[in-house]
């Protein structure tokens, strides 16, 4: 038999307190119509005074496991991905383990920036097809306010906190069909954080040249979609829906454009999420999912591009 991995369940949670563009105005020199116009962001959600990556990556979490209706103690591996851990060290992923009451197993966390679901979803993938899993919890969790500069109006209006989860688990049916992941670190200077332990012993703050990851963006994210149809034998127009990674609305229509593919074909939620990095696409996966848009049997692509840059495709007939 063939070993497959399926999603199973969907996870998300998003910090209860909304910023609007138009508070944002209150205290940074911008205005509602100058982010809307650049990136169709109009509100992003915040985490709380202690409220952690972990807390945020439980929450989601727990949601995928009930909507694949299985309990912890079926889970033999999880795998967080984040950019903003909650410590140094331990990982992320143990701290959610605990908070599950999960004792067993194995959990570590990722870092590839925004395209870290898409890398934890092909670690959880090879993991189940190596036969050294049978279920994954795989989750995006990020609270990027906290590495925010913001006195920086080009990027404190795009980023906000979320996380989101998925349940992998072997099946007898196609699930997971392939995942394509690269990296290229002569641009890590383009999308970078200025501080860390190794360099400066201390957090640091989110730092972009926009114009010039946009434009590596569309290239790249259109390149990776390719290599993944022709990997399975699909074209551009076999793709039911697009899940891409929620960075900016002129991206996400830039690359629906350069694929030929419809806008309405395309899930979006940058307009109410902000970019949440690593958690934007199980965010927007589970949103499409629950809202009865994604349907057995539709091919599903997720693409995403991060600091690194990272980027990467998992192409899915869900």
């Amino acid at each position: 038999m063939t070993i497959h991995s399926r999603i199973s369940g969907t996870g998300s949670f998003l910090p209860e307190r909304i910023v609007t563009n138009a508070e944002l105005a209150k205290t940074v020199d911008t205005s509602d119509e100058w982010i809307v116009e650049r990136t169709g962001i109009r509100q992003r959600h915040i985490a709380a005074e202690g409220e952690t990556t972990a807390n945020i990556a439980h929450q989601a979490a727990l949601r995928a496991l009930d909507a694949a209706a299985v309990s912890i103690a079926d889970i033999d591996l999880v795998v967080l991905a984040t950019a903003t851990p909650d410590n140094t060290f331990p990982s992320t992923a143990t701290k959610v383990q605990s908070l599950l009451g999960m004792t067993h197993g194995a959990a570590f966390d990722i870092q590839a920036v925004c395209s870290g679901f898409v890398y934890a979803l092909a670690i959880a993938d090879n993991f189940i097809k190596a036969g050294q899993a049978e279920r994954v919890l795989v989750i995006g969790a990020e609270t990027f306010s906290r590495i925010l500069d913001w006195e920086d109006r080009t990027t404190c209006v795009l980023f906000g906190d979320g996380g989101g989860a998925v349940v992998l688990e072997k099946s007898e049916k196609e699930g997971i069909l392939s995942t394509h992941l690269h990296s290229d670190g002569r641009y890590g200077n383009l999308l970078y954080v200025d501080g860390g332990p190794s360099t400066t012993q201390s957090v640091g703050h989110l730092r972009m040249s926009g114009p010039e990851v946009f434009r590596h963006a569309v290239v790249n994210l259109a390149s990776v979609v390719d290599e993944s149809l022709a990997a399975n034998n699909y074209q551009r127009s076999d793709i039911d829906w697009l899940v891409p990674h929620q960075a900016n609305l002129r991206i996400l229509t830039g690359t629906a454009r350069k694929l030929g593919l419809a806008q309405d074909r395309v899930v979006v939620t940058v307009d109410r999420h902000a970019n949440t990095s690593a958690a934007s696409i199980p965010l927007a996966l589970d949103e499409a999912v629950r809202d009865g848009r994604i349907q057995e049997g539709q091919l599903v692509l997720m693409e995403a591009m991060g600091g690194g840059f990272t980027w990467g495709a998992a192409l899915v007939r869900w």
